[in-house]
């Protein structure tokens, strides 16, 4: 009897044995489990960390391209020939942007930003020509502190004073061989001011001048023929 007890015992015991080391076998095999799992982990991070990387790209290909765009139009724009270079007197002497007048003629509506240059202390563009019946647009870049757009001689011009980013002020320009010169009243002595030149014929002021001439020149003619003819009946009697 004690020794079939024994027998059992001793087959108990190699069960047990067998059990634990199947047991550790597969505890091992847990414990190299969270090595598997972290691998997703890991995938999630680096798909979030791309997605953003992404985004940024975006972001920043989106404002080259706005950049680019702008540049673009400024390059697309000509100035006007210098036999029709407006003559704006001594007005545009001090505009550090001047360069000419940009050729904007055959446009509906023109665009100027308020508030340009790395200051924020300018017109952009300076000085344009345009189509009689063309509308000009002036945008607050919001940039430079509070700017208006006050005519100073030519088409009246008065905007409110602010420095709101996105503001507009319109007016369509209707007299043809008009000259519209204007100023940022707070900056016009940093030289932000602008001109608007309107395609046409000189300008009834001109016409009337050389429409008196015209006059005078007759009016002489007219003279020295009534003193010919004095003469010629004298000679007569």
């Amino acid at each position: 009897m004690s020794r079939k007890i024994s027998e059992l015992d001793r087959r108990s015991v190699l069960k047990s044995t067998g059990a634990a080391v199947i047991g550790m076998t597969a505890l091992a095999g847990c414990a190299d489990d969270p090595e598997e799992e972290e691998e997703p982990v890991d995938d999630g991070e680096d798909d979030d960390l791309d997605e953003d990387d992404e985004m940024a790209d975006d972001g920043d290909d989106d404002d080259l391209d706005e950049d680019d765009d702008a540049e673009d139009d400024e390059e697309d724009a000509e100035f006007v020939d210098d036999d029709e270079e407006p003559d704006y007197g001594e007005f545009m002497d001090d505009v550090p942007n001047y360069e000419g007048t940009y050729d904007f003629r055959g446009e509906e509506s023109v665009e100027v930003a308020v508030g340009a240059g790395d200051d924020g202390l300018l017109f952009e563009p300076a000085a344009i020509m345009v189509d009689p019946g063309t509308e000009v647009v002036w945008e607050w870049t919001g940039q430079g502190g509070e700017h208006n757009v006050e005519s100073e001689e030519g088409e009246e011009l008065e905007s409110d004073l602010t420095d709101e980013e996105g503001f507009t002020y319109e007016h369509t320009f209707e007299e043809e061989g008009e000259v519209t010169l204007y100023v940022c009243t707070p900056h016009e002595a940093q030289g932000k001011k602008g001109a608007v030149a309107v395609d046409g014929e000189m300008d009834d002021a001109e016409e009337g001048d050389d429409a008196d001439m015209d006059d005078d020149a007759e009016e002489v003619d007219d003279e020295e023929n009534g003193v010919d003819d004095e003469a010629d009946d004298e000679t007569e009697d």
